[in-house]
């Protein structure tokens, strides 16, 4: 996945966060050489997060913007939406090319159907779309009549 990320880029400095898993900083070590990489370390009493430690492990990345809500927030998004990476449901994926179609089609809705507060879908607010997909529109769709 790093060497994924890495390929996406255009160089430069880029900037990391994470949680306190100590194995991302060998991993981006090996793939990246100037980066900005800082860690939030949960705290917890009882199964409570009672706190936060922010680290600068390389560089200096930006102290306020260590957070990792977006992505926890994303994930948990993704487990509601796809049963089948809730480890032990009844879905859970058994093949790895089904996973991938899923959770291609789980892109495509979220990106192109579902609708945020705003009122428009994320593809609508990058300039991807101009309008709102339907449910029809995907099913019926054929690249050749667009």
């Amino acid at each position: 996945m790093i060497a994924r990320v890495k390929d996406c880029l255009e160089g430069g400095k880029t900037t990391f966060y994470s949680d306190g898993n100590d194995d991302y900083l060998y991993v981006l070590l090996e793939y990246f050489e100037d980066i900005d990489y800082g860690q939030i370390v949960k705290k917890r009493e009882n199964g409570r997060v009672v706190g936060k430690e922010k680290r600068a492990l390389i560089g200096n990345p930006f102290m306020n913007g260590i957070e990792t809500f977006n992505v926890e927030n994303f994930n948990s998004i993704l487990r509601n939406f796809l049963s089948r990476l809730v480890r032990k449901g009844k879905g859970f994926t058994k093949k790895a090319p089904r996973l991938h179609d899923a959770i291609a089609l789980f892109q495509f809705i979220w990106n192109f159907i579902h609708k945020l507060k705003c009122k428009k879908t994320p593809a609508m607010i990058e300039g991807l779309a101009v309008k709102l997909w339907t449910w029809k529109k995907l099913l019926t769709y054929h690249y050749a009549t667009d």
